[in-house]
């Protein structure tokens, strides 16, 4: 080929690169003309995979949070594939958010993980990165259920044995087999794992019977079975009636299969619970709310029939959809008027979860407040204890949050002004949106001791 026929040849081409750059110059130009949106630019990156155990950024909410990969599983289908855009993850990573208590833990994709010693991929990682913890655009209601979900729910156990099992429960639970669970018209979003049958739980979904507490794996056998369920309130006593609010003692050595039910479902809101199956030594009250249907289950506490340390309750439990209406501490207000009906002095069972120590301790701090205030002479923790049926021990650790227990010559003196505990009350009164009184005289109950004898 000839020099001139080759050097025609070259300007050809750089002719036609040199028009191609033209018109891909003008395209972003003719886009924002016609007020269409402009191509982004295709990623050939796959996303990273991570290994159990590793701590990576996940998104919690609308940030990123350190968290620590407890398991992973392949996602079952994506109609996406790489190459149509971004790239996308086809793993999902079950992980636990570090300083936050286990009910947080949850499936999340592989996109919206990030290495921990990265900085996020873009600008609005960047920025949702610099949000303060779970993110600074959060909602009130929001921030306050991570506060009260940032703790560890295993801090008050100073025993070392009890602390080896805690740990290998939390082992052997630390992934949720159960995501939702619908009951009563509610779906209900599960913190924690329960011992539901694997054939029951392996769609991550259980359908409740609101009034016999029995669990199907398809809504269309639950209606099947509501047709012909003919339990309308808990198979037990009614000792207690206030307008529409009714409390029910069942015996858990009488109705087995009742308890073992309303053990699991509470198993995945109570991260502590251990007991499934072995109910007879515990007598469960259950409160209800009463409707021209029946009477609908809205929490319950448990308590042994014959405690060695007089605790008054063993388990607490208000389901999530009537939360924060006053249930907790009326159940709580509850115990301790059996306490006072036996003569006992109670408290309940150590460890309490993250939520049950605010509940009491707001359930504690109202009752001192009162009894302070009401009498004006100094008053000793043991004469305190005996009017309330509340133990030594639980009042001076509510005192001493209180600042008001001092040690004098090795000696606790309590000291509290009127000016003090109206402070303290005023706190109280604009926390508290509702409080659910407990009329002692609507209660009707014999201690089982005296049933016995």
């Amino acid at each position: 080929m000839s020099s001139c026929v080759t050097d025609r040849i070259q300007r050809t081409s750089s002719a036609k690169d040199t028009d191609m750059d033209v018109k891909e110059s003008k395209a972003p130009e003719d886009a924002k003309k016609s007020g269409k949106p402009l191509a982004e630019p295709q990623s050939s990156e796959i996303p990273k995979e991570y290994k159990i155990g590793e701590r990576v950024l996940g998104r919690c909410g609308s940030s990123f949070r350190l968290c620590e990969i407890l398991s992973k599983r392949e996602l079952k289908s994506s109609k996406r594939e790489v190459g149509d855009g971004d790239p996308v993850s086809h793993v999902e990573y079950y992980v636990h958010f570090i300083d936050c208590n286990r009910r947080l833990d949850r499936w999340i994709n592989g996109d919206d993980v990030l290495p921990a010693t990265d900085k996020p991929l873009d600008e609005k990682k960047k920025e949702i990165q610099a949000g303060d913890k779970c993110g600074q655009r959060r909602s009130r209601r929001g921030k306050r259920k991570l506060e009260e979900a940032e703790t560890d729910g295993h801090a008050s156990i100073a025993d070392p044995t009890l602390a080896k099992l805690e740990k290998d429960h939390e082992e052997i639970t630390k992934v949720k087999n159960v995501d939702v669970v619908y009951m009563a018209g509610y779906h209900m979003d599960a913190w924690y794992y329960s011992p539901y049958p694997e054939e029951q739980a392996r769609d991550k979904k259980l359908y409740i019977c609101e009034f016999c507490l029995k669990y199907f794996r398809k809504k269309k056998t639950l209606i099947h079975h509501a047709q012909k369920c003919i339990l309308r309130h808990p198979p037990g006593n009614e000792i207690y009636r206030d307008k529409n609010i009714s409390v029910f003692e069942v015996d858990g050595a009488r109705n087995q299969v009742y308890c073992q039910c309303l053990c699991l479902l509470s198993k995945l809101f109570l991260d502590h619970k251990t007991l499934y199956y072995d109910v007879g030594p515990f007598l469960f009250y259950v409160l209800c709310e009463a409707s021209e249907k029946g009477f609908h289950v809205v929490g319950y506490f448990s308590k042994e029939k014959s405690s060695q340390d007089n605790n008054n309750l063993a388990c607490i439990l208000t389901f999530p959809p009537y939360q924060r209406k006053g249930y907790g501490k009326f159940l709580i207000a509850f115990s301790y008027e059996l306490s006072r009906f036996e003569g006992k002095i109670g408290s309940p069972e150590k460890p309490l979860s993250d939520l049950g120590r605010l509940s009491y301790r707001s359930y504690w701090t109202r009752v001192l407040l009162g009894v302070l205030g009401e009498h004006r002479r100094p008053l000793s923790v043991k004469e305190i204890s005996q009017m309330t049926y509340i133990k030594d021990e639980d009042i001076v650790y509510t005192l001493e949050s209180l600042k008001m227990l001092r040690y004098w010559k090795g000696q606790k003196i309590i000291s509290a002004t009127p000016k003090l505990i109206e402070m303290h009350q005023q706190q109280l009164r604009g926390r508290s949106k509702k409080i659910l009184r407990l009329d002692s005289n609507k209660l009707r109950y014999v201690p089982l001791a005296e049933r016995e004898s």
